[in-house]
């Protein structure tokens, strides 16, 4: 069977996400053995978890608008070289110190990733078509976190805890071979160009960017928590070594791109089926939130598959909003808009996440028990689709007005 070339594309997108859910895993994966070699406390660890955090979110803003100025090819490619050099220098990091500054330069480069998948799906692919792409190339960054616990612990033992982050980090530019002889930049996008783009202000201080921003600020912590804790809690509560993290991350992640496939087909299926867009992608992010709710009972299992299972439930949830989420900022906004929209949403998201982890190493110090964190973001989805629906009641769609459910 021929594939199409937004198809193949959508492939390449699916790597970069792996790579970049791969690079920024080999962290956490190695996190109890570096706390224990730099003699870390909680609060040292959640510092380094935030200096990535920040330049991620200083570099969402930074990529989104020069992607919408200047097209996603050569943006997206020095932003993936940038990445994977910094992954690389990871290994040369001493201290707390060191690996922040690693951290933050992962960070800037890693920023592009998302933006750039975004608005690509955004020019190649139509509504009805737009959340399963993006489910697709999201689904990559669970296949990065089930490669990781597999793979790191394997590295770091044959060869060094350093080697671990220099070959994962090389992957990046394998990747950009293969971008650079395939991208074209669409004939639209090329003429949008010529014509001048809206400033920062005009794009930004919408009703619609800002409520995005706000849902985004609640919900996408979750996944922060997940990509920098779960392997401490696992190690601390459920008593599962470095060695042993394999399974456990494995099953929480399939389901994790399960949940992204199946939340993309769902709203895609039902615009098809005749729904209307802004109505379907609705639905898909109701059941996601009550499906999220599941988080709020991990506190409260000592056995650790119940709690994988759980865990696993909420991740899946979150990916199937996420892809919902993100189809919904390309159904709402032009794609020469897209890139921005998604630089400061995604600049919000990453300011709940610094929250969120600052709120967690305090917790821990103070308490020593995860049980309220994950009671706390399992609510944040249903919070967020109230928000969203009351104060984005409708949209307009390329296709036809669309009416809230």
């Amino acid at each position: 069977m021929k594939i199409s070339y937004g198809w193949k594309i959508c492939i390449l997108l699916f790597f970069s996400t792996t790579i970049n859910y791969l690079d920024r895993h080999v962290l956490s994966i190695l996190a109890p053995e570096l706390q224990q070699l730099y003699q870390w406390s909680e609060m040292d660890y959640s510092y380094i978890v935030m200096s990535f955090q920040v330049s991620y979110g200083l570099g969402v803003v930074l990529t989104g608008k020069l992607l919408d100025k200047f097209g996603t090819k050569w943006i997206f490619a020095i932003g993936v070289g940038l990445w994977s050099a910094a992954g690389m220098t990871h290994a040369f990091a001493k201290g707390a110190l060191g690996f922040g500054i690693a951290r933050f330069s992962l960070g800037l480069g890693e920023s592009v990733n998302f933006p750039a998948s975004v608005k690509t799906v955004a020019e190649l692919f139509s509504p009805s078509q737009k959340a399963f792409a993006t489910g697709f190339f999201n689904a990559g960054s669970n296949i990065g976190a089930i490669v990781a616990p597999l793979l790191i612990p394997y590295i770091a033992y044959k060869f060094g805890w350093q080697w671990a982050f220099i070959l994962t980090g090389g992957l990046g530019f394998i990747w950009l071979f293969f971008w650079l002889i395939t991208y074209k930049t669409p004939v639209k996008t090329a003429l949008a160009k010529t014509v001048s783009t809206k400033s920062w202000k005009q794009v930004v201080f919408k009703k619609e960017v800002l409520t995005i921003c706000l849902v985004r600020f609640i919900s996408d912590p979750t996944w922060w928590f997940l990509l920098y804790w779960l392997p401490k809690f696992l190690n601390e509560t459920k008593a599962v070594s470095t060695g042993s993290l394999g399974w456990p991350l494995v099953v929480v992640y399939i389901l994790a791109d399960i949940g992204s496939l199946a939340g993309g087909y769902y709203s895609s299926y039902l615009i098809k089926k005749g729904k209307g867009v802004y109505a379907s992608r609705k639905q898909a992010l109701l059941a996601c939130a009550l499906i999220a709710l599941l988080l709020c009972g991990v506190g409260f299992t000592t056995n650790l598959w119940n709690a994988v299972l759980l865990i696993g439930l909420g991740a899946a949830a979150h990916c199937g909003w996420t892809a919902n989420i993100f189809a919904t900022i390309t159904d709402i906004f032009p794609t020469d808009e897209v890139g921005t929209v998604m630089g400061v949403a995604t600049l919000s998201a990453v300011s709940g996440g610094i929250v969120l982890s600052l709120l967690t190493g305090r917790i821990l110090t103070l308490t020593g028990g995860y049980g309220g964190i994950f009671m706390m973001i399992g609510c944040t989805y249903i919070i967020g689709y109230i928000l969203l629906t009351r104060l984005i009641p409708e949209i307009k769609t390329d296709e036809t007005e669309q009416n809230g459910l």
